[in-house]
């Protein structure tokens, strides 16, 4: 009886221990339920957010469907205006952020390609990185935004000013990243400046608060629509739709007409061949047969970044000008000096070295002047430097890390000290950005010189697709806020000549070897951004948050 007690006994203690495990198993699984649960609850809204980011950067190049950047936006805004908590309307605007930006740069990944030092998935982990950070800006607006969402006329001034300044933020914070402003979205085909005809008033800021505002009315509208207010919703939806819409095909002035003759080439030397010796000589047999004079008359040669890969400049140790023509910088000269012939001048891209001793610590992204007679008429270093192209930040720790630049080489490239203007006597006063550099508005030439035409030589060899297109749109919105126009020469596209209102007046297409003669469009009086820079957006910044505050002020009451 004992033993049959006892065994009993045992039974019961292993039945409620194995119901103890399926109970706890089951507490388990009922958690991992919740949890996930949860976890979608969350992921679900960001994801369909990034989506709407991602679809709003359709309004860029090349694709160019501005409706969708303004409905973006709008969506963007309605969700701003049903977060809970400021918190969870910048999340929201980080969440969309994120997409816009990520689709926006995809390019980036695409220069990962051309690079033996770094394996190329890490193209995608670099756009994905900065769009992490380059979101933090439309979060600080969008949470900003939040605290006037009870009043329409608020937070839609609110946020359109609160736009202009973290995008005015993002250009120079940390080395600044200003590509792709949102205001691009309202720039026109090659043949109409679009909205953009504004910049000149109120700048590329200016002109992304006005496409926040014209996005705000859309997203009124709409909620108006949805109220069953039918007639104000359709209006006040249609009115930005139609506005752009007009501005999108409203004719450009005829050109002004210049007096400086220029020729400028794109030799479409491929990027996978640009910084191969074995390649320099075809590359510069390819540049000299699109720039032989057709006249004696004098005239600007314009040759991309990168242009001339060998050194011009004497007085390096011997082994440095192993590839230059016959070994010997001064025969190059006059090698490219035959090429242009007496009566041009040459502005081409090419680099300059920093040497402590016999060895180089540094260099410098330079376009240079030579004439027809082989001497160096001046030069222009590059001042806004690429961060991993031509520089590699914080290199004693990440360099061990086996990151690297871009571009080859193992020295770090100086910045030069900013815009600056040459005065080529008949031929102009030109001024200079190269490539990257052209995309910070306000900070393209030298207001104290104002010059009559901006040189901008580029290499967008390794941009993409999306990414050349882009670099132009952004060139030709310098034209237009500062009434100068932009020659831009690049080494396998897109190369343009944009005259002083935005208006690409000729081009060469990508992957083309191509020459284009004409003469410089003129420049255009001094316009206000051109006088007062960012100061002119930052001050309708502050309009726009002023009238915001008073009518939140007069609803409040």
């Amino acid at each position: 009886m004992a033993d049959s007690n006892a065994a009993f006994g045992a039974s019961s203690q292993a039945l409620s221990t194995s119901e103890a495990g399926v109970s706890k198993r089951q507490r388990t699984l009922e958690r991992l339920r919740i949890f996930r649960a949860r976890a979608w609850a969350v992921a679900w809204p960001a994801l369909l957010l990034a989506g709407i980011g991602a679809v709003a950067a359709l309004g860029f190049r090349p694709w160019a469907l501005w409706p969708f950047t303004l409905a973006g936006v709008a969506a963007l805004i309605w969700a701003v205006m049903r977060a809970n908590t400021a918190l969870a309307a910048g999340f929201a605007g980080w969440f969309w952020a994120i997409g816009h930006f990520a689709a926006g740069n995809n390019w980036i990944a695409t220069a990962f390609t051309y690079q033996a030092k770094m394996p190329v998935w890490l193209g995608a982990v670099a756009v994905l990185v900065l769009s992490l950070y380059l979101a933090i800006w439309p979060a600080l607006a969008a949470a900003g935004a939040w605290a006037l969402r009870r009043h329409a006329g608020a937070r839609v001034l609110g946020f359109a000013g609160l736009w202009i300044v973290t995008e005015w933020m993002r250009a120079w914070v940390i080395s600044g990243f200003a590509w792709n402003p949102l205001g691009v979205a309202l720039l026109g085909d090659f043949a109409h400046p679009g909205l953009a005809v504004l910049a000149p008033w109120i700048g590329t800021y200016g002109l992304s608060g006005l496409a926040v505002l014209l996005a705000g009315l859309l997203a009124e509208g709409s909620m108006l629509l949805l109220a069953g207010e039918r007639a104000r919703g359709a209006a006040l939806a249609a009115a930005p739709l139609v506005l752009v819409g007009v501005a999108m095909v409203w004719p450009s002035p005829a050109p002004v007409p210049g007096h400086v003759p220029f020729t400028l080439i794109q030799p479409n030397i491929a990027q996978a061949d640009l910084d191969d010796p074995t390649h320099f000589e075809q590359q510069f047999m390819a540049s000299a047969r699109l720039s032989t004079p057709r006249d004696a008359r004098a005239r600007l040669v314009l040759w991309p970044e990168s242009g001339v890969p060998e050194y011009m400049r004497d007085g390096y140790p011997r082994w440095y000008y192993e590839f230059t023509f016959a070994g010997d910088p001064w025969l190059q000269r006059l090698r490219l000096a035959r090429v242009i012939g007496p009566a041009g001048l040459l502005l081409t891209g090419s680099v300059d070295l920093d040497l402590k001793g016999s060895e180089a610590v540094g260099g410098q992204n330079v376009v240079t002047a030579l004439d027809g007679h082989g001497n160096i008429a001046g030069s222009y270093a590059k001042a806004h430097l690429v961060p991993f192209g031509e520089y590699l930040p914080l290199r004693a720790w990440l360099k061990p890390l086996g990151l690297e630049r871009l571009v080859p080489g193992d020295i770090d490239f100086r910045a030069g000290p900013g815009p600056r203007t040459l005065d080529f006597g008949p031929l102009g006063r030109a001024g200079f950005q190269i490539c990257y550099e052209i995309i910070f508005s306000g900070e393209v030439i030298d207001r104290a010189h104002r010059p009559d035409y901006i040189v901008n030589p580029s290499n967008d060899g390794w941009f993409g697709d999306w990414g050349p297109p882009q670099h132009l749109a952004q060139a030709r919105l310098r034209a237009v806020e500062e009434g100068v126009p932009v020659l831009r020469s690049t080494t396998n596209g897109i190369s343009a000549v944009v005259d002083a209102r935005g208006v690409v007046r000729a081009s060469a297409p990508r992957d083309v070897a191509m020459r284009i003669d004409g003469m410089v469009p003129a420049a255009l009086p001094p316009t206000l951004f051109a006088r007062f820079g960012n100061m002119v957006p930052l001050g309708l910044a502050v309009v726009f948050l002023g009238l915001a505050g008073l009518v939140f002020m007069r609803r409040r009451g």
